[in-house]
């Protein structure tokens, strides 16, 4: 049942795909269009686990063993560019999640709105995100402005998020447990190019909505403090973000970025939540590379992060209420840290002289993340937050902008070495996925 409805939507994909004029880029400063272009990018995903569904809860030595399986559609994305003229563009991309959804939070307000409470409406399951929406008004190459929902360009993962950028069938594990993928707020950037050859870099630098510490918690570091939940964001503590690449040689661009939110907490729900206690400043910091070759394709990602006042953000965020849409579980670790590696060889660059040889990537993964890597006096750390995971697979790249997954992934729980077993049990997968990124018109 589950290869029939998989293998259904990979052969819609696959006549859609073969009329495909263009491969969507990464990178969305591109404007060599005409007047408009309209794309976008989608991933299907069947998983074969041999573990229970959650780690914290039930057996002592984690998760259990359980088979299972199950079929996903993680995202189908929209995207669309209009010149309104030379110097403005209209772009905006819209985000269907398992399936969409018509869940809304709403605050009744009692005794002011101060102390309201949470009432939910559910519709049905899934998410519908307004994931990009902006207005770019070009000057010179250096120097440029856009204003909108923007995406947050903190990390390779969220930075470069369509899924012709990763090899694994499904995104970055870590990188998508410490922070929210694809992360996206609003506020106004600034961007462009400098330089040329080997000095040759681009930056972008953002003002946006900030986090909300309401949720902030063990499992997902600051993940759920994005905002979102309601027709408007906070905006009491905005947020400082700026990113820099260089990419003088030729296949290789290396990164970093810093995400700087100073006073988070006058960004809460309930706006005196926590007013009784220091300052809660977040800051996460990144560096990134990445080099593609003829013969193989190399990426490297590495971000930590650093939350201060934690002992009085975990106390309040527990006796929070239990209608709201956060876990309230704590301790909220003042560091977290996620980092991965990972290499694919391309088969056809290296076999070339080999007539009709496909066009397949082997690879290998690594990822080590902890979202509790380093809690503040006085709280304990939750050694299942620990994982160190392998995963080895192929990409067969049918046609330029589609390509099938197959890979095993292995997870050590309660470790940071990269071999030898963890604490609690292991957790082990097979994935099969199909993933397009393309621009359908232009």
């Amino acid at each position: 049942m589950y290869m029939k409805k998989l293998f259904t939507l990979l052969f819609a994909v696959i006549c859609m795909a073969q009329t495909a004029q263009a491969q969507l880029p990464a990178e969305r400063l591109d404007t060599a269009y005409g007047r408009w272009r309209a794309g976008g990018y989608g991933e299907m995903l069947l998983t074969r686990k041999d573990y229970g569904l959650n780690r914290f809860t039930g057996s002592a030595n984690g998760s259990t063993r359980q088979n299972h399986a199950d079929v996903s559609i993680p995202r189908f994305v929209l995207a669309g560019d209009y010149k309104i003229s030379k110097k403005w563009i209209l772009s905006a991309e819209i985000e269907f999640e398992a399936g969409g959804t018509g869940m809304e939070y709403e605050m009744e307000a009692q005794s002011g709105s101060e102390n309201g409470e949470y009432e939910t409406e559910m519709e049905k399951g899934g998410e519908v995100a307004l994931e990009q929406f902006h207005l770019t008004r070009l000057v010179v190459p250096e120097f440029n402005v856009r204003v909108g929902h923007l995406i947050m360009p903190v990390g390779l993962v969220n930075t470069h998020h369509e899924p012709l950028n990763f090899f694994g069938a499904a995104r970055p594990e870590g990188a998508t447990t410490i922070m929210a993928s694809t992360w996206h707020e609003t506020g106004v950037e600034f961007f462009g190019e400098v330089g040329k050859n080997l000095a040759a870099f681009d930056y972008e630098a953002l003002i946006t909505a900030g986090l909300n510490p309401n949720g902030f918690d063990i499992y997902n570091w600051v993940k759920k403090g994005k905002q979102g939940f309601f027709e408007t964001d906070n905006f009491s503590a905005p947020a400082y973000t700026l990113r820099v690449n260089w990419k003088g040689v030729p296949g290789l661009r290396v990164g970093g970025s810093v995400f700087y939110n100073p006073n988070a907490g006058k960004n809460a729900d309930k706006l005196i939540t926590y007013d009784g206690t220091d300052k809660i400043n977040v800051l996460i910091y990144n560096f990134d590379a990445q080099y593609i070759h003829r013969y193989f394709t190399a990426r490297f990602n590495y971000t930590g992060g650093n939350i201060t006042n934690t002992v009085g953000l975990t106390a309040i965020n527990k006796s929070y209420s239990s209608l709201s849409p956060y876990s309230r579980k704590g301790p909220v670790a003042k560091r977290a840290v996620d980092w991965f590696v990972e290499a694919g060889a391309d088969l056809k660059g290296i076999f070339s002289n080999v007539e009709k040889m496909p066009a397949l990537f082997p690879f290998v993964h690594y990822n080590y993340y902890n979202t509790q890597e380093s809690v503040a006096t006085g709280l304990t750390a939750d050694n299942r937050c620990q994982v160190s995971l392998w995963t080895f697979g192929v990409n067969y790249r049918i046609l330029p902008n589609l390509v099938a997954k197959l890979d095993y992934t292995t997870r050590q729980i309660g470790t940071h070495k990269m071999f030898g077993k963890g604490e609690y049990n292991s957790e082990n997968e097979i994935r099969l996925g199909l993933a397009y990124n393309l621009w359908f018109s232009k």
